[in-house]
């Protein structure tokens, strides 16, 4: 059993920045890919950043590639995303989630695909104004 918590959400204007914290706690290990996912109203769940394996090789939806910044502690038991440039078409609310077997969801292109998923936060929401 995996426990994952967002925090840092909240409303910035356009442009603005935002960092999200997730602190997971739990039967996790280092392989496992913690990944943020975002869902605006009326559509549906979007995989956003995800980091995995050792190395701490990450992976980015081409929506927020080059803007958006994902890392690890793991000595704090935390993953962050960094959010510059925010647009206000990335408001929703964030989800932070935990995937056993990476390596399979990588081999299948799947990393950010939500149905791959066990282990989901309640989500932290932000809001971007133009």
């Amino acid at each position: 059993q995996v426990r994952l918590e967002e925090s840092g959400g909240g409303s910035v204007e356009a442009g603005g920045s935002l960092m999200l914290s997730c602190t997971y706690s739990g039967n996790t290990i280092s392989s496992d890919c913690m990944s943020w996912f975002r869902q605006a109203p009326g559509k549906e769940r979007e995989g956003v950043a995800s980091i995995y394996d050792e190395r701490g090789t990450t992976q980015y939806s081409d929506s927020v590639k080059g803007r958006f910044t994902i890392s690890r502690d793991n000595a704090k038991n935390t993953v962050y995303l960094q959010m510059n440039d925010l647009k206000p078409e990335d408001g929703g609310k964030y989800y932070c989630a935990a995937a056993r077997r990476c390596f399979m969801l990588e081999a299948q292109d799947a990393v950010l695909d939500a149905s791959g998923y066990s282990w989901w936060g309640q989500g932290t929401r932000v809001t971007v104004s133009s």
